[in-house]
C-alpha cells in the first residue's frame, strides 16, 4: 500500500505539468490578449500615452514572446519579470485587469468557493444515501413512486432556474433578499466570527439550489446499484441463514453499492464548482465562479490560469483519494496489475 501510494504522488507531477501546458493552450486560442485589447480600446480614442504605457506593459510582461516562451514563465521554468517566480514556487501571476497579484485576488472568493462547495457535498451525501437506501428497500412503494418522482424533477430542473424561482418567491411573498454569500458590510474586510456567522446565515440558499441536481441523480444511483447488490446469490444466502437485515444491508450490498460514488470523488468537487458558477451570478454569490467567467472573458490569462489550474489540482487530488479509498472499502479491488499468484 505504501509504494502504491508514493507511486500515485509521483505519477501526480507530470500529470499536472500535461494540465498546465493544455490550460495554458486553451487561455492563449482566442486572438489577442488583455493587454492588447486595451491597446485597442486606445487607439479607438485616440490616447497614444496611454498606449506607450500599455506597449511597455506587454514588454514587461513578457507578452511580446513567443508561446512556449510564455508558457515557461507562468510554469516557472523561466525567469519572469517583477519577480515573477512562476506556479512550481506557488507564484500564480499577476491580473491585469486588477492590477493586484492573483493570490490576493482570489484569496477570499477562493475560501468563500470552498466553504460553498464542501457544504453542498455534505448537503448532497447526507439527503441521497437515506433516500436511496429507502427507495431500494421499499421498492415499487408509495414512497419510492414519489421520491422517484422528486428526483426527475430534481434533475430536469436547471440550477440557476431554480434560483430564480426562489429568488422571485423570497423577494415577492416575504420581502426578503437572498442574493450574495454575506451581508455587503463585511464584503472586502478581514474574517471574523461575525462575518463567518453571516456566510452561514446565507449559505442555506446556493447549498440547496447547487446541490439538488446533484442529490436527485446520487439517489437514483444508488437506488440502482443497491437494487442490483440486494438481488445477489450471496444476500439470498445471507438472508436465508437468518442474518438481520439491517447487519446484512450495511455490511456487504451498502459497502459494494457505494463504489461509484467513491470513485467519482476526483470529479465531484470540481463539477460541482464548475457547475456553480452560473448560480453565483444569479445570485450574486462572491466566489470564484463569477471571476473565473470575467477572467476569460476578458482574456486576463494568469487570473484564469490560476482557476483552472486550482480546478486541475482538485481533480488529481479527489482521484488520488478515491483510489486509496476503493482500495480499503473493497477488498475485491488489488493495487497491483497481472495475474493473482
Amino acid at each position: 500500500m505504501l509504494s502504491y501510494t508514493v507511486r500515485r504522488l509521483l505519477i501526480m507531477i507530470p500529470t499536472l505539468l500535461v494540465i498546465s501546458f493544455v490550460t495554458f493552450s486553451i487561455i492563449k486560442l482566442p486572438p489577442g490578449d488583455f493587454l492588447s485589447n486595451q491597446i485597442a480600446e486606445l487607439q479607438s480614442q485616440g490616447d497614444r500615452a496611454a498606449m506607450e504605457k500599455v506597449e511597455f506593459l506587454r514588454k514587461q510582461y513578457g507578452l511580446d514572446k513567443s508561446f512556449l516562451e510564455q508558457y515557461a514563465v507562468w510554469v516557472g521554468l523561466w525567469p519572469g519579470e517583477r519577480g515573477f517566480s512562476g506556479l512550481l514556487q506557488g507564484d500564480w501571476g499577476w491580473s491585469f485587469e486588477y492590477d493586484l497579484p492573483v493570490g490576493q485576488v482570489v484569496g477570499d472568493r477562493m475560501l468563500l468557493s470552498l466553504i460553498l462547495n464542501f457544504s453542498v457535498v455534505l448537503f448532497t451525501w447526507a439527503i441521497a444515501f437515506p433516500i436511496g437506501v429507502y427507495a431500494a428497500t421499499n421498492q415499487y412503494s408509495w414512497g419510492d413512486h414519489g421520491l422517484t418522482l422528486l428526483g426527475y424533477v430534481g434533475l430536469a430542473t436547471p440550477n440557476f432556474l431554480f434560483a430564480l424561482v426562489l429568488m422571485y418567491f423570497a423577494n415577492v411573498q416575504f420581502g426578503l433578499s437572498i442574493g450574495g454569500i454575506m451581508d455587503p458590510e463585511y464584503l472586502g474586510r478581514s474574517w471574523s466570527w461575525a462575518k463567518f456567522g453571516s456566510v452561514l446565515t446565507h449559505l442555506w440558499i446556493p447549498v440547496i439550489v447547487i446541490g439538488t441536481s446533484g442529490t436527485a441523480a446520487m439517489i437514483r444511483r444508488l437506488r440502482a446499484n443497491l437494487l442490483d447488490e440486494l438481488q445477489k446469490q450471496y444476500v439470498v444466502t445471507a438472508r436465508a441463514r437468518g442474518v438481520p437485515p439491517l447487519r446484512l444491508l450495511l455490511k456487504y450490498p451498502m459497502r459494494m453499492a457505494l463504489n461509484p460514488f467513491i470513485a467519482d470523488i476526483g470529479n465531484l468537487l470540481p463539477s460541482v464548482i464548475s457547475g456553480s458558477a452560473i448560480v453565483a451570478v444569479v445570485l450574486s454569490l462572491q466566489t470564484s465562479g463569477p471571476m473565473l467567467l470575467e477572467a476569460l472573458r476578458s482574456q486576463d490569462q494568469y487570473l484564469a490560469g490560476s482557476f483552472l489550474m486550482f480546478l486541475s489540482l482538485l481533480t488529481v487530488i479527489g482521484m488520488f483519494i478515491s483510489d486509496l479509498l476503493l482500495a480499503a472499502l473493497d477488498p475485491r479491488i488489488r493495487l497491483t496489475g497481472g495475474a493473482a499468484k
